[in-house]
């Protein structure tokens, strides 16, 4: 995310040890039907430009990974996330010692901020915040069992999916999935207003970015899965929440040479605003969503996360072959 937030290079990456397809995961999924869109968006610069993808049938959990789904996955295997992980200060010369604790990311909205180009104005690393501590180590997830999870590494999304026998989707298939399988040119994934007579149908941010977040839709920060209506096909939170892990490397240049045929992705990742990290796609906005600072939770819009480098508004779904 930023040069003073951690990223593990992990030399402890425990998921050769989880047993594929071993563990019960009970979230109902959706049958997706195969078919053709068209991907991607005018409104956005890497998601440019618009081309018909063909997709094979395949199923998609209804909701995002909750923290109960995650907490029985670690009771099962043992499985240590990248933020509960210690941090080898050879890999991170010049930083802190201090900050080379485990912790992750967490949105901390400021007082007042100086523009919208500096994000590390609105986010903290804080030292125990992980999945069993989302907003800090003195807060936990009891009581919240049926919310995402947040602070998920690409590597610990990838862990459990392989865990539950399933795998993470493909940045066409999940957006397929968002637009219900059709081709609608829609500002947002349920059509073109924003409102349902005053109501939200998405998780995001209302009010002034980033310093005051007036809750018009109920929530500061994450919500239950299913709190907002499904889409047509039965899926919920397809826009904000938290943002959702893909399969694909990011490239900002991807769509003018894909695949027409079940798209995968780039062989490599590249982005040219930070060129050294690995980035994976990521996809749906989250909460903190906005039309001042960040759109990307609109029809057709990606994102891009460091693969290890955690944060309080990402988390995962996973689909399964038919």
């Amino acid at each position: 995310m930023a040069t003073n937030i951690p990223s593990r290079f992990s030399n402890l990456d425990t998921t050769h040890h989880i047993v594929e397809g071993a563990g019960i995961d009970q979230v109902k999924m959706v049958k997706v039907t195969g078919g053709y869109f068209m991907m991607g968006s005018d409104q956005f610069v890497d998601a440019k430009p618009v081309h018909e993808v063909k997709i094979n049938d395949f199923l998609i959990d209804e909701h995002e990974v909750t923290n109960g789904q995650f907490e029985a996955f670690v009771k099962a295997t043992g499985y240590v996330t990248v933020a509960e992980r210690p941090l080898d200060p050879k890999e991170f010369p010049g930083v802190d010692p201090a900050m080379l604790k485990p912790g992750s990311a967490i949105f901390s909205p400021p007082k007042e901020v100086q523009g919208l180009t500096n994000h590390l104005q609105w986010w903290s690393y804080v030292i125990g915040a992980n999945w069993k501590h989302p907003e800090g180590p003195n807060t936990n997830i009891k009581g919240k069992e049926d919310f995402p999870v947040v602070h998920i590494a690409y590597q610990d999304a990838e862990a459990y999916a392989k865990w539950a026998g399933k795998r993470l989707p493909t940045e066409a298939e999940w957006e397929y999935s968002a637009r219900a399988r059709t081709s609608n040119p829609m500002t947002y994934y349920w059509g073109n207003e924003l409102l349902d007579n005053d109501r939200y149908l998405a998780n995001i941010f209302q009010g002034q970015f980033p310093v005051l977040n007036t809750k018009l839709d109920g929530y500061i920060g994450t919500s239950p899965v299913k709190a907002f209506p499904a889409n047509s096909i039965g899926l919920y939170d397809m826009e904000g929440n938290v943002w959702e892990w893909c399969a694909d490397f990011y490239r900002p240049d991807y769509y003018a040479k894909s695949t027409a045929d079940n798209p995968k992705g780039p062989t490599d990742a590249y982005d040219p605003d930070e060129p050294g990290p690995v980035k994976r796609v990521q996809r749906g906005g989250s909460f903190l969503c906005n039309d001042q600072y960040c759109e990307r939770y609109k029809a057709g819009s990606r994102g891009k996360g460091e693969i290890n480098s955690p944060t309080n508004n990402v988390g995962f779904r996973c689909v399964k072959d038919i």
